[in-house]
């Protein structure tokens, strides 16, 4: 660990119940605790678990002008919701190319949280006029099918916010925000504390019956729900449409950042589309991977692990070629040819 890389605020509780903490985003975050990823992994998908999710930054854009000053820079279109809700939209450069995904948590009237990705807080700060208090607040991500039966018996109010709801409410005489969001394809919430109220909360969390759990799983569990990761499926190399997430781009709105470019590709035609591959047996794939079809070479995948769900290796790739799901393809793990077929995404369906 470096000094350069940030500690969250709860890292000795972390360090408490057994985490391996390694490098992450320019933070050190748990890699997983005593039951290892492949446990945690099962128990998101069976039963609930816990994420400190504290690396993502909190842009808090607060007063008159900021709901125009949002519609008119990040992509999606906040008339399609309202205040209480929560929205998944991009942050465009110029060239159209996705500087960040981001969560926008509309907690009241002139009151937004933004919510960018572990090292791209600075660049939502320069598009938009916002605090960060990222340094202020923990983020605890409570997500599995048991997830909301299990938080509430720390304080019912958690469970009462629905998916994509956001919420407000006096936890320990402080404020906590509570959203119906997360990053698993599970159900859950995740939560927004301030730091005083953050440690009691994550040990009766987990008190509660729910286990801890570390980026290992949560990168497993966004996979298989098919989930886009900054870097990955989306970077300044990458547009919204290549990773076939039109649907967060606010054609009604007058502007966004990128719209032009947008424009433009629609006119020429999108470069490359996004698939999932799945191998016959447990070899998983790897980022970076190659992959050929037909004897042509496509392109290389983005993402790629073993599915602890399916027992089987699964990647995502945005390719020059738009695979069609039954075809086979061939990926070079490491100088060995692996075989895959083409799968329609998600791999996991979500449970909710």
């Amino acid at each position: 660990m470096s000094d350069a890389e940030r500690r969250p605020f709860l890292y000795e509780v972390h360090v408490e119940l057994g985490a391996k903490m390694v490098p992450f985003g320019g933070w050190v975050m748990p890699l997983h605790y005593g039951a290892g990823t492949l446990s945690e992994h099962l128990s998101c998908r069976n039963d609930a678990v816990v994420f400190d999710v504290s690396h993502l930054g909190t842009v808090r854009c607060d007063g008159a002008t900021m709901r125009d000053c949002i519609q008119d820079t990040l992509t999606n279109d906040l008339e399609k919701i309202s205040p209480g809700r929560a929205q998944y939209t991009h942050l465009l450069n110029d060239d159209g190319f996705v500087v960040d995904d981001i969560i926008v948590w509309w907690v009241g009237p002139e009151e937004f949280d933004v919510m960018p990705n572990a090292s791209n807080t600075s660049g939502v700060t320069a598009a938009l006029p916002g605090v960060d208090v990222t340094a202020e607040r923990c983020v605890l991500a409570v997500q599995g099918p048991h997830a909301r039966a299990k938080v509430a018996h720390v304080d019912s109010r958690f469970a009462d916010v629905e998916r994509f709801c956001v919420n407000r409410f006096d936890y320990r005489g402080r404020e906590v925000r509570v959203a119906g969001t997360g990053y698993t394809g599970e159900a859950g919430i995740e939560i927004a504390a301030p730091n005083e109220v953050a440690e009691e909360l994550l040990r009766s969390i987990v008190e509660a019956g729910v286990s801890p759990a570390g980026l290992g799983a949560r990168d497993t569990l966004r996979l298989e729900a098919a989930l886009p990761l900054y870097g990955h499926e989306l970077s300044t190399a990458s547009t919204t449409l290549e990773a076939g997430l039109g649907w967060v781009l606010g054609w009604r709105k007058a502007t966004f950042c990128g719209r032009d470019a947008v424009l433009r590709e629609v006119e020429r035609g999108v470069a490359r589309h996004v698939a999932g591959v799945m191998t016959s047996d447990r070899q998983p794939l790897r980022e970076g991977a190659p992959v050929t079809s037909s004897g042509q070479g496509v392109g290389a995948l983005s993402s790629g692990n073993f599915s602890p769900v399916l027992s089987h290796g699964i990647g995502m790739g945005l390719f020059t070629t738009e695979l069609k799901p039954g075809s086979v393809v061939s990926v070079d793990v490491r100088g060995r040819e692996v075989f895959a077929e083409v799968v329609n995404l998600p791999f996991v369906t979500k449970a909710s």
